[in-house]
């Protein structure tokens, strides 16, 4: 498989494994129950940390040895607040709520409950769109098919954790919506975002490479935000926290294991 058919894959897998998640809601005339909710998030959570880690913040200092010499670390620390406070801000102005909690956040609006549901998820999925992006982005200067096996890991990784986040969304849109295609059709919607946000972190990865470093960790940055705001408290919501706990080990190990496997 020649480079760009695996960036192809890549960037589809993301945006196929949300319409799997969602897809969920034609097998399920209820929502999930909290136990494996919770164990599904921290699945999730543990991917996205392990994703960041390994896949964005080492290749981020990495990249800047040369440039920084012992302080390497710089630009990793300095985009990864920054990725942070950009999530922060869009949770301020996007009108959202929380799955767990059903804790709405944003300026007032009109739209409905589901509406700020699937905003939420949206929102959550820019970044690792972008990440993915950036990681084919900083592949495709070096040409190293290696490099690309790589970004491909991390594209897997997200998309296993993709599966929940489209179910998240299309099972209590059914309950509002009274309809398993019209639900179906805002999971998928909500993943949308994944591969369009991929495309554009892939030209400015490749454009300007004198930002790779900065890019990786932003994006590192804006997961580890999603997953401290959102997916660790959310999945400690059930009567047994342990599952959602063993959930982000498990995810995490599964993470690791991709990008040893294939990095």
């Amino acid at each position: 498989m020649n480079n760009t058919l695996i960036t192809i894959l890549g960037f589809s897998i993301i945006f196929i494994m949300t319409t799997l998640g969602s897809s969920l809601v034609f097998f399920f005339k209820k929502d999930i129950s909290q136990s494996i909710n919770s164990m599904l998030l921290g699945l999730a959570g543990g991917i996205m940390v392990a994703a960041s880690i390994w896949s964005l913040i080492i290749p981020s200092i990495d990249m800047s040895e040369a440039t920084f010499g012992k302080f390497a670390w710089f630009p990793a620390a300095t985009s990864i607040i920054i990725g942070g406070l950009l999530l922060a801000l869009l949770d301020k102005i996007v009108p959202h709520m929380h799955n767990g909690t059903h804790q709405e956040e944003g300026p007032r609006s009109h739209f409905s409950k589901s509406m700020k549901l699937f905003f939420a998820v949206t929102l959550h999925n820019i970044p690792e769109g972008l990440a993915v992006g950036f990681a084919f982005g900083a592949a495709a200067v070096t040409g190293d098919t290696a490099a690309y096996i790589s970004a491909l890991g991390l594209a897997i990784g997200i998309g296993i954790q993709n599966f929940p986040e489209g179910a998240a969304v299309s099972l209590p849109m059914k309950q509002v919506t009274g309809s398993s295609k019209k639900a179906f059709l805002f999971g998928m919607g909500s993943g949308v975002v994944e591969p369009l946000s991929a495309i554009v972190g892939f030209f400015l990865a490749s454009h300007l490479i004198m930002l790779q470093p900065w890019l990786l960790a932003f994006s590192a940055g804006a997961m580890l935000f999603v997953v401290a705001e959102d997916l660790i408290p959310d999945a400690n919501l059930s009567e047994n926290p342990h599952t959602g706990t063993w959930g982000f080990m498990i995810g995490f190990i599964i993470m690791m294991i991709l990008d040893v496997a294939l990095g």
